[in-house]
């Protein structure tokens, strides 16, 4: 087959008639592959944009919140950086390019595409067997591979992390993955179980990425052999260190910079202006010191503002067949990070290094 044919999605263009939404806005995202593949071009699309959505809720109260620019900071030669985030963010996007395919194959969108039957009627295990329709993972990953992996046309050292992160995303696809079964038996006695593989829901898959994130491993290159370019003693050196890089690890090569503070060039926003949370209901650990996060240790304050917000309530059920509800307003505290007083005390500003976001 021939790889040809550019697929160019951007917020006002063909991305935005995929998607019916401008939530998510890339430009010049591409991605290439054969002719045959383009019919799958949609759910490419789509998967890019969940994983992208799922970025942004694991990382919503964390000083780097995964921006718009994150992918296209990732994937352009010019731009590309190596540092924890853009591991997430690789890993993330293939995973959610190969969850949509994968998807889509088993409701039958494609017509080259159904159910994995292979191991249909096989014993699986102590009681059950092997049936119904378990998800086409292995479809999902040969065409997400084809179409994310191909974005890398390079062959240095951040090719080679963004690949492998790539797969790191594919592969939290397949380990997360559920048996689900059904019973049979005489009066639903269950003495026989027909059990299949289904997809988890998505939000497993990002917290199973976010958790690898957390662990990721930067890579300790020898400078000096890297130094001397695409020579067999640079490969040699880069098959080296990966070498001891399990396949599940999500991998880096550059510290991340001072999310704290704006930087233009690069898509950071900084965390000025940013809303953090300090009371509510359920809220975890995490979120809980976001504004001391966030804000604080940014060489911020954190200032209250108090939003009306106007909701429906004491609704009640007229027969028939209505619901009457009043209108009953408010008043919500919201916290956001504002710079200082200059007036005010100078107080140590703590800034983001390593790892920490």
């Amino acid at each position: 087959m021939k790889r040809s044919t550019l697929l160019i999605l951007s917020i006002t263009g063909v991305y935005s008639a995929i998607l019916h939404t401008a939530a998510w806005s890339v430009n010049n995202f591409l991605m290439t592959g054969p002719k045959a593949y383009l019919t799958f071009s949609s759910s490419v699309a789509a998967g890019a944009h969940s994983g992208m959505e799922e970025c942004k809720f694991q990382f919503g109260w964390e000083r780097w919140n995964c921006p718009e620019s994150a992918l296209q900071l990732s994937t352009h030669n010019r731009l590309r950086s190596a540092t924890r985030e853009t591991s997430f963010v690789h890993a993330i996007s293939s995973a959610g390019v190969m969850y949509t395919l994968t998807r889509n194959c088993s409701l039958g969108d494609f017509e080259s595409c159904g159910c994995d039957d292979s191991r249909n009627g096989r014993v699986g295990g102590r009681g059950w067997v092997w049936g119904g329709c378990s998800d086409n993972v292995e479809f999902g990953e040969k065409v997400s591979k084809l179409f994310v992996d191909a974005l890398e046309t390079g062959h240095d050292t951040r090719a080679l992390i963004n690949l492998h992160n790539n797969e790191v995303g594919r592969l939290a696809v397949k380990d997360t993955m559920r048996r689900a079964c059904k019973c049979h038996g005489v009066s639903g006695s269950c003495s026989i179980q027909t059990c299949w593989l289904q997809l988890a829901e998505f939000r497993e898959i990002g917290n199973y990425l976010k958790i690898k994130y957390d662990q990721a491993h930067k890579l300790e290159m020898d400078k000096r052999r890297m130094r001397a370019g695409n020579s067999a003693d640079s490969r040699g050196a880069t098959a080296e260190t990966f070498h001891h890089i399990h396949a599940t690890e999500l991998v880096f090569l550059e510290d991340s910079p001072d999310y704290c503070t704006r930087n233009a060039s690069l898509g950071h926003h900084g965390t000025e202006g940013r809303e953090c949370l300090q009371t509510g209901k359920n809220l975890s650990q995490w979120e809980k010191r976001s504004c001391r996060r966030l804000c604080t240790e940014c060489g911020l304050r954190v200032e209250e503002r108090r939003t009306e917000v106007v909701a429906s309530c004491n609704c009640k059920f007229h027969w028939c067949c209505t619901v009457r509800c009043e209108q009953c307003r408010t008043l919500v505290a919201k916290h956001f990070c504002t710079r200082r007083d200059p007036a005010a005390p100078n107080h140590i500003r703590q800034r983001s290094r390593g790892h920490r976001r």
